[in-house]
């Protein structure tokens, strides 16, 4: 309990290169999995459901069919409008965890970290740098960021328009719909791969970087390396050869 209190999902946080736990990470990333599902769900309202809200108590016959012979009530109905205030504190909270993970100091504020790391204590580790994990976090980050601007366009356009003399519509959506809708399946659909296959696509994207020499990293295959381990098959093989050779 010591060590879990001291190193949280870390192999050692003091190490020249920070391991964390895979099996916590997956764990984390399955209770995150639940921002990109509320705003998937969240999207698909405002994209497909109805805009209008309609009182039945108001519903009268009005006497009148249509071509297809059903019926045509009246009723009163009100244009709805959308308060994106809890999705704006979810996506700030998912935020703070996407950046919270990167860092050491800064994963400790994590309560997702926290339980993670809890949950896993009794299952094997498997130890991967955090580098690559880094990637796959600043991904999410970015399409936290591109949600945060679809559902508070009033307040961003004003911002750029002052920072940057654009002209960017403040009465409307300057982004489109597809952006963020696009971007929450993607979202969905990595996160669904880390927790249910433990296939990181940022990793994947950052050993991609590794080998095309954008990034300057040392090969974790290489540092794992059990030189100890290798000597010992190498003279076991000898010696079963000598001992092959004398029968």
């Amino acid at each position: 309990m010591i060590n879990f209190f001291r190193n949280l999902w870390f192999r050692d946080p003091s190490e020249p290169i920070t391991y964390i736990n895979e099996t916590a990470v997956r764990i984390r990333a399955g209770f995150l999995l639940a921002i990109p599902l509320y705003m998937g769900l969240t999207l698909f309202d405002v994209g497909y459901g109805s805009h209008w809200i309609v009182d039945g108590n108001t519903a009268a016959d009005s006497g009148d069919t249509d071509f297809d012979g059903h019926i045509v009530y009246t009723a009163e109905m009100i244009r709805r409008t959308y308060d994106y205030t809890a999705q704006t504190l979810v996506l700030f909270y998912g935020l703070f965890e996407m950046i919270a993970g990167m860092f050491v100091s800064t994963s400790r504020l994590s309560p997702t970290i926290w339980l993670a790391s809890y949950l896993s204590r009794s299952q094997p580790e498997i130890w991967k740098p955090l580098n690559p994990k880094r990637m796959a976090w600043a991904i999410g980050a970015s399409m936290i960021t591109i949600c945060l601007i679809f559902f508070n366009p009033v307040p961003v356009a004003h911002v750029i328009n002052d920072l940057f003399g654009a002209e960017l519509p403040t009465e409307e959506s300057f982004m489109p719909f597809w952006i963020p809708v696009y971007g929450v399946w993607i979202c969905i659909g990595f996160m669904w791969a880390e927790v249910t296959l433990g296939f990181c696509v940022g990793c994947k994207l950052h050993a991609l970087l590794v080998k095309l020499g954008i990034f300057k990293e040392e090969c974790d295959a290489c540092n794992n390396i059990d030189w100890d381990a290798i000597a010992k098959r190498a003279a076991a093989k000898q010696a079963q050869q000598k001992a092959d050779q004398q029968d």
